[in-house]
Parts: structure tokens; sequence; C-alpha cells
């Protein structure tokens, strides 16, 4: 059993958003991800994972290519292996408790809007060309 208090794990940055991965299990991890207000993710998926998001506290938008759902405390988000989405967190703090589950983690990015220094890896450039 693992057992955790995500108001005790919460930890705040407003250069970058954190995450804590709290623990492991056979295939698949945990995570307290923690948002400041405007922060926003690069657009990018998981090939070989689910990620489901929980709002514990705060909300924003979640957005893949077809879809914009609004994210609100108590609301959560599934992403299927391989689906492109965007983290945009709205005008609070935001606390979502992440579940990843799959035969690997790694993430691939498409690209970042919000943060015009960032340039994509080569590998990631190959995986989206290939799609």
């Amino acid at each position: 059993m693992h057992a955790f208090s995500l108001t005790k794990e919460q930890e705040w940055n407003p250069k970058k958003h954190v995450e804590k991965i709290l623990g492991e299990v056979e295939d698949g991890d945990f995570t307290v991800a923690c948002w400041e207000p405007g922060q926003i993710s690069p657009n990018h998926c998981h090939p070989e994972a689910t990620e489901i998001c929980f709002c514990f506290s705060g909300g924003g938008v979640m957005r893949t290519p077809t879809q914009t759902v609004e994210v609100v405390p108590g609301s959560f988000v599934v992403h299927p292996p391989g689906e492109l989405h965007e983290w945009n967190t709205g005008p609070a703090r935001t606390l979502l408790f992440r579940v990843r589950y799959g035969h690997d983690f790694s993430g691939r990015t498409k690209e970042w809007p919000s943060n015009p220094g960032w340039q994509p890896r080569p590998e990631d450039v190959e995986y989206f060309k290939a799609g």
C-alpha cells in the first residue's frame, strides 16, 4: 500500500511546474504536479503509456488536437497512449495528481509555443514525421 497527503507533497516554483514522483508500481507511477497560474505544458504525448490527470485544486484547460476541456477540482482527464495534449493552467495555483501506466512513460514533444527558446529533440522530430 502507498498512502500520501497531496497537501503535504505539494511544492511550487514560479519559473516552472514541479512534478514529484511519489511512488512506482509494476507498470505505473503516481505523481503530484504543481502548476503556478498561467504555466503551460509543451504539446506532447506518451506513445507507450496512458496518462490520467486528476485535478485536486485550481484548474485550467486540457487541449488535444480535437478537443478542449475545462478541468476543475474533482475532474480528471484520461489520455490514451500516443494522444497529443497540452495543459494550460488557469488563474489559480493548480495541483494535479497524475497516474501513468504502460510499457514506457517517455514523452515526445511536438511543440512548446509558450517557451520561445525551446527546440525539439531530433528523436521527437523523427517521431512526429513518421506519425
